[in-house]
């Protein structure tokens, strides 16, 4: 029995720019107590479908039927809509941080959405409350219940808004990327959960990712967008194991879990179609290494005998585009040749109260010429503030860092001004570190004006050559950063980093927040930069399977030391920490790729919902 149904949805949104055709005809189905996952790259539609299912963007010209347990949504008027969301369908969205008020306490908060639907007193809806944060597993729950959310670590931010969720007892949850910036082993247990959630309460969850590992791990079924348009549904397993569309296979050619440490990945080609106008046939056309003439018009969708539903005009399975091979000879890392020598190094931060908070204790390491070093924990164990001293932005409490054998602690000013053409940072949020308010060249330019290297024409010349380098087209050199996808904002971020031609490039979460073929793109020119320039690269990530494809060796930390440190294959695979067994195991497991023997039942031209009728 199915809880929603979604019958030839489709969502304009008005623009200065004219009427952006985010869903186009759109059908789907969720079955009561099942967990659905919705993938697909951004700007494919999958936020923008949920949220005008759950009635959040009001001036969207929305048409087709959404029937919620019977009703339709679409035809609700606002105060029906008002006594559906929270009490019956509820949502748990990507930024907890943003989604809770910085200036409420996380208690006061739910209860205040108790009480908006329910006539409770305080005191009921409270313990409710307290009831709730203890089922989520927020640890001294009662103590807790009075405390901000700038108070809480990501995790526990989203184990508020899951407990949020389910104040009403909804019959069904929507969850908007929840596990997109969280470390394996806590993405692991929002995960775990979600599925006790389900379990105990009965509740039906609907999930959007763009990380295909995570749904493997917990969908019954997977529907993919792109363009605005369902490109392939049917059960998890069936979907991602043996892709019936060539986009749901390109994605998963991505992913670096399903390519072997050291090769290149394959990115999808090309760029999303612009919504604004949309083409008229197949939305996928221009990125397809199937496309064929017949691609122009509408396709059909296919149904197959193993229930899996594809949007294509292929009667055949996707094919398998081989992956590039880099021309570039690496640079080989030797153990005599180190760049970064770092010993005994501590570091502790005063506090108005109590004893200093030490955040490093100890440590001791070596980043070898040439290579990549991976620096893996869980949020809070220290990762990123080792990498900022040893840039020389937090100077350490204690220890030594040597950099091309001098002690940096040691360096003058006008030293420290050298030393910074030769270390660079890449930070996590590609946006949140370009200024909006200053045009692409300018940004890249700024190493070149700081530093004096160049300046006029020369300057100009030389940043439309870094972002040409970095796979950027150069007559853009006057747009804002707003004006580029989040992909090439993270390529501006990379060619302003290596513009002084640095010898050790911090890559700080550099990928964590890129879709799959984006975040290949990404990693691919990482590797290529390496090989042409001779880049070292100090790497962090919570996500285990970028660190073991692009790393040479592994450092992993916990409570602010490095607990062990070895080869990136030997660590993946013969761990010899508990703490390091325990971050492997959270990690998204590889999808098996399981050969189809699926045969075609029947195709259906024209819209998803004469399928759908046809269907049923």
């Amino acid at each position: 029995m199915s809880i929603l149904e979604v019958s030839g949805l489709v969502v304009d949104i008005p623009t200065e720019d004219g009427d952006v055709h985010a869903v186009q005809d759109v059908s789907f189905d969720v079955r009561e107590g099942e967990f659905f996952g919705i993938v697909g790259e951004s700007g494919s539609g999958k936020s923008v479908l949920v949220q005008s299912v759950m009635g959040l963007i009001p001036q969207a010209k929305t048409s087709g039927t959404v029937r919620f347990q019977g009703a339709d949504l679409l035809a609700l008027d606002a105060d029906g809509l008002r006594r559906k969301r929270g009490k019956e369908i509820s949502m748990i969205f990507q930024d907890p941080l943003s989604s809770l008020h910085p200036q409420y306490t996380v208690g006061w908060q739910i209860v205040e959405q108790i009480r908006a639907h329910e006539r409770v007193t305080k005191e009921a809806a409270k313990a409710r409350a307290i009831e709730l944060l203890e089922k989520v597993r927020i640890p001294d729950a009662a103590a807790r219940f009075d405390a901000y959310p700038h108070q809480f670590s990501g995790g526990m931010r989203q184990r508020v808004m899951i407990a949020m969720s389910l104040s009403l007892g909804p019959a069904m949850i929507i969850a908007d990327e929840p596990t997109t910036a969280l470390d394996s082993t806590v993405q692991a247990q929002i995960l775990d959960l979600l599925a006790e959630m389900r379990a105990d309460l009965g509740a039906t969850v609907l999930m959007i990712s763009h990380d295909l590992g995570v749904l493997a791990r917990v969908a019954d079924r997977v529907m993919v967008m792109y363009g605005g348009r369902r490109m392939e549904i049917g059960e998890s397993g069936n979907v991602l194991g043996s892709p019936a569309h060539p986009y749901t296979a390109g994605l998963l050619r991505s992913s670096s879990f399903n390519s072997a440490p050291g090769t290149p990945l394959v990115p999808i080609p090309g760029r999303t179609p612009s919504l604004l106008a949309p083409p008229a046939g197949c939305v996928f056309q221009s990125r397809c290494p199937d496309a064929s003439e017949i691609c122009g018009s509408r396709p059909p969708v296919r149904r197959y005998d193993d229930g899996t539903e594809a949007l294509c005009w292929l009667e055949s399975a996707p094919s398998e585009p081989e992956a590039p091979v880099s021309e570039l000879p690496g640079l080989q890392p030797r153990e005599d040749d180190t760049i970064v020598e770092v010993s005994d190094l501590s570091l502790a931060f005063p506090q108005r109260r109590g004893a200093p908070k030490t955040v490093l204790d100890g440590i001791s390491l070596a980043v070898r010429r040439g290579e990549t070093l991976g620096l893996v924990g869980e949020s809070g164990c220290g990762k990123t503030t080792l990498a900022r001293t040893i840039a020389g932005l937090i100077r350490q409490t204690a220890g030594t860092v040597r950099f091309d054998g001098a002690d940096t602690a040691r360096l003058s000013a006008e030293e420290w001004r050298a030393q910074r053409r030769k270390v660079q940072v890449v930070f996590q949020d590609p946006f949140g570190s370009l200024n909006p308010k200053r045009r692409v060249g300018s940004i890249i330019g700024d190493p070149f004006r700081i530093h004096r290297a160049a300046s006029g024409a020369e300057r100009l010349r030389r940043v439309q050559e870094l972002m040409e380098l970095v796979g950027l087209n150069p007559e853009h050199y006057n747009r804002f950063p707003s004006q580029f996808s989040g992909g090439q904002r993270q390529r501006i971020g990379i060619a302003r980093a290596i513009a002084l031609r640095p010898e050790l490039v911090i890559l700080d979460e550099p990928v964590s927040a890129l879709d799959v073929s984006i975040q290949a793109q990404v990693l691919n020119l990482l590797d290529e930069l390496q090989r042409e320039l001779g880049l070292t690269y100090l790497f962090i990530s919570h996500d285990l399977a970028v660190v073991r494809h692009v790393c040479d060796r592994i450092a992993v930390m916990e409570g602010g030391r490095i607990i062990e440190l070895g080869d990136a294959e030997e660590i993946s695979r013969n761990p010899e920490q508990p703490f390091t067994r325990k971050l492997l195991s959270a990690a998204a497991p590889e999808i098996p790729r399981i050969p189809s023997a699926r045969e075609l039942v029947a195709t259906f031209e024209g819209s998803l919902r004469d399928a759908g009728r046809a269907a049923s």
